[in-house]
């Protein structure tokens, strides 16, 4: 138990060393390589912040729009199926000290099979948004992942990155590396000729 802060700290020794024999490199080089050379190694990696575009990208907000719509619709579906179901509880239990026991009997029976019926209906409208949902994630997905490969071709970059509050794996990116502003700009422009104007 006791080895894991001694391997923490000859680890945190061989990164400081190795960033130490990085910075100060070859005395001097007999032929030194060009400025350009090191920028464009400089910048290979970039990273995209996730929060901003979600919040940017315009695909993005008519996607949460489509589904909202969905999902109220469904909401609003059920609601009205169970207010229906409450009603004719409420006038049964109204009516079931005037009823025959087999009549009292037939409907109890009946009621629960529509309540089990009503609960059959909103799993399924759960299920039909929750893949509705998954369905659109996946097209978005694919449609930042395309555009990204593609982006990075065209700018030589060999790494994109995402940034995210929420998902902390990159807990730094220097400003200069941040290609969101492009990739927004990109994306929105490209899904505007997509869309028919509204």
């Amino acid at each position: 138990m006791k080895r894991a802060p001694i391997l923490n700290l000859a680890l945190a020794v061989l990164v400081a060393g190795s960033i130490t024999a990085c910075k100060q490199g070859p005395a001097t080089p007999a032929n030194p390589a060009p400025a350009a050379a090191s920028t464009d190694a400089k910048n290979e990696i970039v990273f995209i912040n996730s929060d901003s575009l979600s919040k940017n990208y315009t695909y993005v907000k008519d996607m949460d729009k489509r589904l909202t719509t969905k999902s109220d619709a469904a909401k609003s579906d059920l609601q009205s199926k169970g207010e229906a179901f409450q009603r004719e509880v409420a006038e049964y239990q109204k009516s079931a000290s005037t009823m025959p026991a087999d009549q009292r009997q037939t409907t109890e029976q009946r009621l629960q099979r529509e309540q089990q019926q009503l609960q059959s209906y909103q799993q399924n409208a759960s299920a039909e948004v929750q893949n509705e949902q998954s369905v659109e994630m996946g097209k978005l997905y694919d449609k930042i992942s395309d555009f990204v490969k593609s982006y990075a071709k065209e700018k030589g970059y060999k790494m994109v990155l995402t940034y995210s509050k929420n998902n902390t794996s990159m807990l730094y990116g220097d400003a200069s590396l941040d290609v969101t502003a492009d990739v927004v700009k990109r994306l929105n422009d490209a899904y505007a000729k997509e869309t028919p104007s509204k």
